[in-house]
């Protein structure tokens, strides 16, 4: 079977440094299981760089940052941390839009809320922070510095952020940064996302082009992307059975209640996945290409674009 995959958030980059990690990459977890759904069907040109097949993909849409966004986040692959959830491997290309050439080194972000819809950073906030915006993203390989981004706070349930809320605590769970490789690709291994009220199920991303790679670690650079990964109705209802979600009681949004899903597919946000449709506990590979606009600077929907607005 083939699921069909869409966003909304704000962020801000300006200066950053970044301290490069040591040790190796964590490597992407396998997920077994028969019966699988099959949802890379439509992208399989895109799963084998530099074949002819390979066809340029639509931009991927721009979506609001959010209220959660942590300017200097955790450089790492493997963002799980001790969350309990659906063991999820996140499988990224980026790309050119215009050009279909894949974006390599590129710093990519990702952050999302737990089975039961927390955001590590505001945990004092509750289920989704109270305000029903949508999550934050990371920051490029390496430990990063920087001002984090400014604002008024969360925007009301349903709402897709207005301002940044400043963190309330230092935990830093389902939140991290790394870069492509020369293929444009970047995997991150996490857990399934939960939900909150006034947002169907979804997680944030940013990528960040055009900054200096040192031995000291990153230093520059825009932000050509923003916005926010979504999941299908059938996988969201499957994981709902599963513990912890299942103990997660807040009215959940659908996709197509959600309002800042531009309900255009894939090139909306929507993963690609796969998974045990007998299990999903077993675990689920989600996948997606984004075309971005690599000379344009994306901070978030809730400000407008600017050409070639490389930081210093």
């Amino acid at each position: 079977m083939t699921e069909t995959p869409g966003a909304t958030d704000k962020g801000k980059l300006t200066r950053r440094k970044v301290v490069v990690a040591g040790g190796a990459a964590v490597a992407a977890v396998g997920v077994g299981g028969a019966a699988a759904v099959n949802a890379f069907a439509g992208e399989r040109g895109a799963d084998s760089p530099g074949t002819a097949s390979e066809a340029c993909y639509t931009l991927t849409s721009e979506t609001t940052e959010g209220p959660y966004y942590i300017d200097a986040d955790k450089i790492r692959q493997d963002i799980t941390e001790d969350e309990q959830g659906i063991p999820t491997t996140l499988r990224l290309r980026v790309i050119d839009a215009e050009s279909c050439r894949p974006l390599k080194n590129a710093a990519v972000d990702i952050w999302h809320c737990t089975a039961l819809g927390v955001y590590s950073g505001y945990e004092s906030m509750g289920n989704g922070g109270g305000g029903g915006g949508p999550a934050p993203t990371g920051v490029p390989s390496g430990t990063p510095t920087g001002e984090p981004p400014s604002g008024g706070p969360t925007g009301g349930p349903g709402g897709g952020g207005g301002g940044h809320a400043e963190p309330t605590d230092d935990e830093r769970y389902l939140r991290g940064t790394w870069k492509t490789d020369r293929h444009g690709y970047v995997t991150f291994r996490t857990v399934f996302p939960g939900w909150y009220q006034g947002r169907c199920v979804h997680i944030h991303v940013k990528v960040h082009v055009d900054g200096e790679w040192t031995s000291a670690g990153y230093e520059g650079g825009h932000t050509c992307h923003t916005g926010q990964l979504f999941f299908s109705e059938e996988s969201v209802l499957a994981s709902a059975e599963v513990a912890p979600y299942s103990t997660n009681t807040r009215t959940r949004t659908t996709l197509d209640e959600d309002t800042i899903y531009p309900d255009n597919g894939h090139a909306g946000g929507l993963l690609y996945l796969k998974y045990d449709r007998r299990s999903i506990a077993r675990g689920v590979h989600a996948h997606l290409t984004m075309g971005v606009t690599p000379d344009e600077t994306h901070d978030s929907t809730d400000t407008p674009p600017s050409a070639s607005a490389s930081a210093g």
